[in-house]
């Protein structure tokens, strides 16, 4: 048995290259070498969001507070309240975030395949947030 205590691992801030606006990655978690699952929590001020993306082995998000948005390319974007769960299958390119309003935490947990656990894309436009 491990025990991660809360507030033992340092915040990180949500690179660029994968998040349009400000965004906090905590509380970060993995299996032992041989375990697939990992995760972390996930907040995103308001208009946050990430870039397009897709996980081999899908992707199942908590949502904790606040209200966002999630979109799987060619359906609507829908808006995700606490108490939600979502699961994206296996190869489905999506993106999710905060509403444009109001900030979003999430708990994000994904399996890898191949050492892989995300395939990331191109950056959400303005324009495809619906800003």
């Amino acid at each position: 048995m491990e025990i991660t205590r809360s507030g033992s691992q340092p915040s990180a801030k949500g690179p660029a290259e994968y998040f349009t606006g400000a965004v906090r990655i905590d509380a970060s978690f993995k299996g032992s070498d041989l375990a697939r699952v990992g995760g972390a929590t996930v907040t995103f001020e308001p208009g946050a969001r990430t870039a397009w993306h897709t996980h081999p082995l899908g992707q199942t998000l908590i949502v904790l507070s606040g209200a966002g948005l999630v979109q799987c390319e060619g359906g609507p974007i829908q808006q995700i309240r606490p108490g939600d769960i979502i699961w994206f299958a296996p190869g489905e390119k999506h993106w999710h975030g905060a509403s444009p309003t109001t900030a979003m935490s999430h708990i994000a947990i994904a399996e890898a395949l191949d050492g892989k656990v995300v395939d990331w894309m191109e950056h959400v436009t303005d324009e495809q947030y619906g800003i």
